[in-house]
């Protein structure tokens, strides 16, 4: 995670036009909260913010974290199948977010078209979504190979490396495998290391344009750029694009 994410007002910066556009009270769903850096800088705004994740652990980060600024959201274990039969009954929201490249993880085209779905189904008429992605063109055309960290990071005290095992498939709609390592150097000089596989499953961006337009949505703004790391796409409901 880059360092300016690393707290909630960092996290909630990197959307501030957006979020500064928004009235108050407004209704925001994360649905991929994570550590819920994003969900808890967005509530300490005074935003009604529901927090959703489908770790029980990682939803139940975002309300202690949550707890520890004082602010007040709904947490909920939830899996992108789930998000319309659990919340369905809500009032619509004005803002979801999908941010963090959560969306890869996605079983494939069918599954991503059915999170999109849903997605686009829980927002109000002038709601908008907002994803973030890895250009995984980029990622692709690199092959399978190890990226180990060019330098040492220092997170709440401790250095450590971070090492990435790409494992890409011959064919994009694969399952794919990310191994990340983090390798503790400690106080004595000794290595702790602990790593963790991710599968994914990538896409193109036109291909995510694709589906979002299929999904009854118009992309407003997309920072896409083939040599870029990452991008963030804007989305809102055709109707508010187009009156």
């Amino acid at each position: 995670m880059p360092e300016g994410k690393l707290t909630p007002a960092g996290s909630v910066a990197a959307f501030g036009d957006l979020v500064e556009r928004l009235p108050p009270k407004a209704r925001v769903l994360d649905c991929a909260c994570g550590t819920g850096q994003l969900a808890v800088g967005l509530a300490a705004l005074g935003l009604d913010v529901t927090a959703t994740d489908a770790s029980a652990a990682m939803a139940r980060r975002t309300h202690q974290l949550a707890e520890q600024h004082g602010v007040s959201l709904r947490t909920l274990r939830v899996s992108w199948d789930e998000l319309s039969d659990r919340l369905d009954g809500s009032p619509p929201f004005d803002v979801v977010f999908c941010v963090g490249n959560s969306l890869a993880h996605a079983e494939g085209a069918s599954a991503r078209f059915d999170a999109l779905t849903a997605m686009s189904r829980l927002l109000s008429r002038d709601g908008h979504l907002v994803l973030t992605s890895r250009t995984w063109e980029l990622v692709r055309a690199r092959g399978s190979r190890l990226d180990v960290g060019p330098r040492l990071v220092r997170r709440q005290g401790r250095d450590a490396v971070v090492v990435y095992n790409w494992q890409i498939e011959q064919r994009w709609d694969e399952e794919h495998h990310l191994e990340i390592a983090v390798a503790q150097v400690t106080a004595d000089g000794s290595v702790l290391t602990r790593s963790e596989r991710l599968s994914c499953w990538p896409f193109r961006q036109e291909e995510l344009v694709s589906q979002l337009h299929a999904v009854g949505l118009e992309v407003e703004s997309n920072t896409f750029d083939p040599d870029a790391e990452n991008y963030t796409v804007i989305a809102a409901k055709k109707e508010r694009a187009q009156s």
